[in-house]
């Protein structure tokens, strides 16, 4: 199917392996006793499993029980609904803490009182990393759909890693594993600098630009926090960064690790080639029916693959986890395989189903809360269903990020004839900046620009709102970080309309 090319295992391309004294000792957390407070979640779920497989006392508690904790429990974690406090198991040596938990939190406050160390998520991650290769994805948008295809990719060339991603692939069993490999796959956020604790061996900047704005000063201070981790890097890790990125040099300036770029740019290192649907050769007397990618390095084609994904930034995603695939031994011909046969993973442009029984009305739900997702979402998903109108349910993520970026995302919905707003998502943020601004700000902007928006809240009201206006050849799309993606199921399952595949 792709081009088959046979660089040597051992040149430029591949892992350069250092001693494994440079990577730490496996087994450090062996009999200690951890606690993960909110371990429910996907990452605390992951963390509280690794963390056993190095020899620890795993337990946790949550606010409420879940798929995710009965499945603990049936692994032998002991799992507790109480999180006043006075239930903390006794012995601790270390209490872990989601990025959601509070300083005043019962255990938090328990767990100080008592001496017990005190660590977040990221931190924890950053030391099951050292006994490991980790492999860290940052960037401000794509780390999960990234890290869960590359999952996807090693798992299917035999090459079985332990990974921890911030949302649910079917495929890949979850958003957690604990594999046999000494890989530890994991998305590196750089809100909070979390990502500044990770112990990368190798990483990936997928691209870089102002978010987090209630945390970061500006974008200066942003390129300088990507500095500060590709910097954690060793000298015989390496680093894949986005060649077009405008502050490229500025994040790799000094490093010792191999620095490679990838992009669009003949001049990357990697260049991705999008190629339009029909016709063009995969290579071995085999002719793609649909849209596809054919990936050069230093020039010459390596790979190529029919797009499982709507979108070039889904083709450049796939790129990214292919060569970092490739960099860990596998086969370019299995990783192509791979990449064709990934079904995506949950709210990255899901199609959850059709808003009429007739099916003439597909109901997307997406991830996408910054600017710039919005925009390159909805462009993709109009080029690729080409509906008679795309209406777009847009939940604005943060009142802080609603503010900072308001002059972006009153341009961002060019491609959709109709956007509904709903309220604002409450997280983080301080009462002053909740009223700093609200969605009919944002709606104003959008009719200003000359997009037809309108404020409908709360979201139950949306599914009747939605219910009585689409009509056969439309397409809905749910977006947006916080709980909009009820929207999209109750539209579906009003309707009676069948359930669909998992991407679009």
């Amino acid at each position: 199917m792709t081009m088959r090319m046979h660089p040597s295992t051992h040149g430029p391309d591949h892992e350069r392996t250092g001693k494994a004294s440079d990577r730490g000792s496996p087994g450090a957390l062996a009999g200690k006793r951890l606690h993960f407070v909110g371990v429910g979640g996907c990452g605390m779920s992951g963390l509280a499993r690794i963390a056993r497989q190095e020899g620890a006392v795993a337990s946790g508690s949550d606010r409420s029980g879940s798929p995710a904790t009965t499945a603990l429990m049936a692994e032998g974690v002991d799992v507790s609904l109480n999180q006043s406090g006075d239930a903390l198991p006794q012995g601790l040596d270390t209490l872990v803490v989601s990025a959601a938990i509070p300083p005043d939190h019962g255990e938090v406050q328990a767990a100080q009182s008592q001496g017990v160390e005190v660590v977040k998520y990221a931190q924890m991650l950053g030391r099951l990393m050292g006994g490991r290769r980790g492999v860290a994805i940052a960037g401000t948008h794509g780390k999960s759909t990234t890290t869960s295809l590359l999952c996807h990719i090693l798992l299917a060339c035999g090459i079985d890693p332990s990974f921890i991603v911030g949302a649910h692939c079917e495929q890949i069993g979850g958003g957690a594993r604990v594999g046999a490999s000494d890989l530890l796959l994991a998305e590196a956020c750089e809100y909070d600098r979390s990502f500044h604790h990770l112990r990368p061996t190798h990483a990936a900047v997928l691209n870089l630009e102002a978010d987090h704005l209630d945390y970061y000063a500006n974008l200066e201070e942003i390129v300088e926090s990507f500095a500060q981790f590709a910097r954690l890097i060793p000298g015989h890790g390496s680093l894949l960064m986005h060649h077009e990125s405008p502050h490229r040099l500025a994040v790799t300036a000094g490093l010792d690790a191999q620095v490679q770029t990838i992009g669009f740019s003949p001049q990357a290192d990697w260049r991705v080639e999008c190629l339009a649907s029909g016709g063009w050769d995969l290579g071995g007397g085999r002719i793609s029916d649909r849209r596809g990618v054919r990936l050069y390095h230093a020039g010459k084609p390596v790979a190529a693959w029919r797009s499982p994904m709507p979108g070039e930034h889904m083709d450049y995603n796939a790129a990214v986890a292919a060569v970092l695939a490739h960099r860990f031994g596998a086969d370019w011909l299995d990783i192509a395989d791979a990449v064709e046969g990934f079904r995506g993973l949950d709210r990255r442009m899901q199609h959850v189903g059709y808003a009429d029984a007739e099916r003439s009305v597909s109901v997307i739900d997406d991830y996408g809360h910054h600017p710039t997702e919005v925009d390159t979402t909805l462009r993709a998903l109009r080029l690729h269903y080409q509906p008679e109108r795309l209406i777009c349910v847009f939940q604005p993520h943060q009142h802080s990020r609603t503010r900072f970026l308001l002059d972006q995302f009153a341009v961002s919905f060019a491609a959709a004839d109709v956007v509904l707003v709903p309220e604002i998502y409450f997280v983080r943020d301080s009462e002053q900046d909740r009223h700093s601004v609200t969605a009919t700000d944002l709606v104003n902007r959008l009719r200003a620009s000359g997009v037809h928006a309108a404020h409908v809240d709360p979201l139950e009201a949306l599914g009747d709102h939605l219910s009585a206006m689409v009509r056969p050849g439309d397409l809905v799309v749910t977006m947006g970080a916080g709980d909009v993606w009820t929207v999209a199921r109750t539209l579906v399952d009003r309707a009676g309309g069948a359930q669909a595949s998992q991407v679009a």
